[in-house]
């Protein structure tokens, strides 16, 4: 039903805009109304915008909406830029409707889910549920259905064995969670769920109770309900964790990339064009650059120096050279303030990162990404690796020229641990909430915060 509402809307706007501007309906705008609702459709599902709505909160269904029309329009824009169809559309109609689909689109299903909410509260189309585990993860599971009765899940109570019967978990929230009990023990359950007392069951157990899960889930085969397990893995720090099928063997990748098909599809595009652009708009300050490098000092002109790629693979990362001395060995020392092998162009490079635009170059090649966690020496990786976890998770991705760690104030010298500690942070952030919007507001922040910083040295 959404889907098919999703395709009408993007054909009908245009269509409509087309029309009340007394423009010829002709193959132009039928290729891209064919294009946009092709796109938003596979982009859509892929962002996971077709799923069940209870699971998702309506913020974040709006969010997904406006965040896939926005690659939509890029990968048009793009199509329209290389094969040169400025002149074949009206750019007012455009550009009205690159606005009015994700907000109709927006609207429709904010209407749906108020007609639907208050079908709810009738008490139509609500799921009762049941909770084995009155601990971690079972609470939070209680605290965010009870956090979004959109949803529909009406909470019977707690079945654990671990936990005194009658005991409420929840005090303090609000009232109705208040009123949430541990009814009784797994057997307890096994009974009811026999009778038909609960629609859904959510097993909340700890990997530790490994039988008791295993026995409950056999004993449930002979119930009505829809059983469902919640891992108990919210103890590790997961990057981009998601369930897939291997063979029909269901898997939970707790560190993975989020750059598979079409996401690793759309950072290329996203590199390549703005690479190009760019290195286009800095030839010619490159090349003065390259000059003075020479005319000042005894050396090469660019430095390559080793550092880990994506999968930890190494590459050879190209900086205009800004020292005395090029250390690419075992050990790497860290330029710190006022040090004497920095020369006097090479300090003003180093401070307004001009000595990194070669490094667009290493973009095109395809061994770095505009924006990604910062790559470090090959020395630094083995040094820090062992002393801060998950360290070589930033290699799930490729390293990029600027990052969110760089916007967010943490660039130039790690004297310190803890200074290394929080610029990893901040990589995995952007690893674990990577977006292609969240690559455009990192890139305006660079520029809007300027180049030049004073822990660069």
């Amino acid at each position: 039903m959404h889907q098919l509402t999703d395709v009408l809307v993007t054909w009908g706007i245009l269509a409509a805009f087309v029309e009340l501007s007394g423009l010829a309906w002709n193959i132009s705008y039928q290729l891209a109304a064919f294009l946009g609702s092709i796109c938003f459709h596979v982009f859509a599902h892929k962002n996971g915008l077709y799923l069940s709505w209870r699971g998702q909160s309506l913020f974040q269904e709006v969010r997904t909406v406006f965040t896939t029309w926005l690659i939509v329009v890029g990968a048009l824009l793009t199509v329209v830029f290389l094969f040169d169809l400025n002149t074949s559309y009206g750019g007012g109609v455009m550009v009205a409707w690159a606005i009015a689909v994700p907000v109709t689109i927006s609207f429709y299903r904010v209407s749906a889910r108020i007609i639907m909410r208050e079908f709810r509260r009738a008490g139509v189309n609500t799921r009762k549920i049941a909770i084995v585990g009155a601990k971690e993860p079972g609470l939070s599971l209680a605290r965010s259905i009870l956090g979004s009765p959109w949803m529909g899940m009406e909470i019977a109570g707690f079945y654990d064995n671990r936990v005194t019967i009658g005991d409420r978990p929840l005090q303090g929230i609000n009232k109705q969670a208040d009123q949430l009990q541990v009814l009784g023990d797994v057997e307890l359950l096994k009974k009811e769920a026999r009778d038909g007392t609960f629609d859904d069951i959510y097993i909340a157990l700890p990997m530790r109770e490994e039988e008791t899960i295993k026995s409950l889930v056999e004993e449930l085969a002979n119930s009505s309900c829809c059983v469902h397990i919640v891992p108990d893995i919210f103890t590790f720090k997961m990057l981009n964790a998601r369930s897939r099928e291997i063979g029909g063997l269901p898997v939970v990748s707790v560190y993975d990339t989020p750059f598979d098909s079409i996401d690793a599809m759309a950072k290329r595009a996203e590199d390549v064009i703005l690479s190009s652009i760019i290195l286009c708009i800095v030839a010619i300050p490159m090349l003065c650059i390259a000059a003075a490098v020479k005319l000042t000092s005894r050396g090469p002109v660019l430095f390559r120096q080793r550092r880990y790629g994506v999968n930890g693979e190494e590459i050879e990362v190209w900086k205009f050279r800004s020292m005395t001395t090029c250390d690419n060995g075992d050990i790497v020392v860290q330029a710190t303030k006022n040090d004497k092998r920095v020369t006097k162009v090479g300090a003003f490079l180093r401070k307004t990162s001009l000595d990194e635009l070669p490094q667009f170059i290493n973009v095109l090649q395809g061994q770095m990404s505009i924006v990604g966690p910062r790559p470090h020496a090959v020395a630094h990786n083995e040094l820090y690796r062992d002393q801060i976890s998950g360290y070589m998770q930033r290699h799930l991705v490729k390293p990029g020229i600027t990052g969110l760690a760089q916007v967010n104030g943490w660039r130039g010298e790690t004297d310190t641990l803890e200074k290394m500690e929080k610029r990893v942070e901040f990589d995995l952030k952007y690893i674990r909430d990577w977006s292609v919007l969240l690559d455009i507001k990192i890139i305006f922040l660079t520029f809007l915060k300027g180049f030049v910083n004073s822990s660069a040295y």
